[in-house]
């Protein structure tokens, strides 16, 4: 009979045990030896053990070994596991990336508010970020333009318990766009905004299965020229109904576009 060999090991030594948790797609880890970031895309069986495929918020792909305790989940240690062949029917994160809270209720909306310049800015903001949106109390409202800014500045009449958060297209020096978001930004104003000329241009081409978005001459209607461009019918709105229904998650977006929003939301959200 073997005899009873104690564990000697110093309890300040000893790997107290982790979760296992099943790497569902989606599912947003960073890898502890690299700290790579990103959403499972799939899990492999290779002759070296199982591998996660991870995709940073960048489109970037990186694999790592399945390895115990080789991922932080919620800034935890975890192992992740290959998932069963069934798998949860409730996706792990929102559109945004963001934790999904199953059941959670809106909150009732804050005097603050986020306006983006135009429907088609609204209606994206809400395909990826409205989940998130809805629990902060978050009410998203569009503009027709800049150029009344001011007076709807004024009109609102932001302060510390009411931010105002502004998302403009093509903000880029010297333009109008910077001279009147220069004129309005100050302690309760935040204006910020991405290069693009439109917010179509803000979905990765990939997405929309098209090499790039074409360049469209000065003085063209810039959505009709796309459509020209890509031989497409000139129906704005049915195109941009197309592109809308190709977004299904921030992996969908420029990364530009990404952190101007989660901006806002934190401008609008965190205390001071």
């Amino acid at each position: 009979m073997r005899s009873y060999q104690p564990d000697l090991t110093p309890p300040w030594k000893r790997s107290s045990p982790v979760p296992e948790v099943p790497a569902e797609p989606d599912l947003v880890v960073e890898e502890v030896s690299t700290g790579f970031c990103g959403a499972v895309i799939r899990c492999e069986k290779t002759a070296q053990g199982p591998t996660v495929t991870l995709e940073d918020r960048f489109g970037k792909h990186r694999v790592f070994p399945m390895e115990p305790r080789g991922f932080l989940l919620e800034g935890r240690p975890v192992t992740l596991v290959r998932p069963s062949a069934g798998g949860p029917a409730r996706p792990a994160r929102t559109a945004s990336g963001s934790v999904a809270v199953p059941g959670a209720r809106a909150r009732v909306a804050r005097a603050g508010r986020i306006y983006v310049e135009g429907r088609h800015d609204a209606e994206l903001v809400e395909r990826v970020w409205g989940d998130d949106l809805r629990i902060e109390g978050v009410v998203v409202e569009y503009l027709e333009g800049v150029d009344d800014l001011p007076a709807i500045v004024d009109a609102f009449g932001p302060g510390p318990d009411a931010r105002l958060g502004v998302l403009v297209d093509h903000l880029v020096p010297g333009s109008k766009e910077s001279r009147i978001a220069a004129h309005v930004t100050g302690a309760h104003v935040l204006v910020v905004g991405h290069p693009y000329v439109d917010v179509w241009e803000a979905v990765k081409p990939s997405s929309v299965g098209i090499d790039a978005w074409p360049t469209v001459p000065r003085g063209q209607d810039w959505k009709t020229g796309v459509c020209q461009a890509l031989g497409w019918p000139r129906n704005t709105g049915a195109a941009w109904q197309h592109i809308l229904s190709r977004v299904r998650s921030y992996k969908d977006l420029e990364p530009r576009l990404l952190g101007r929003v989660e901006e806002l939301i934190d401008f609008v959200t965190l205390p001071d």
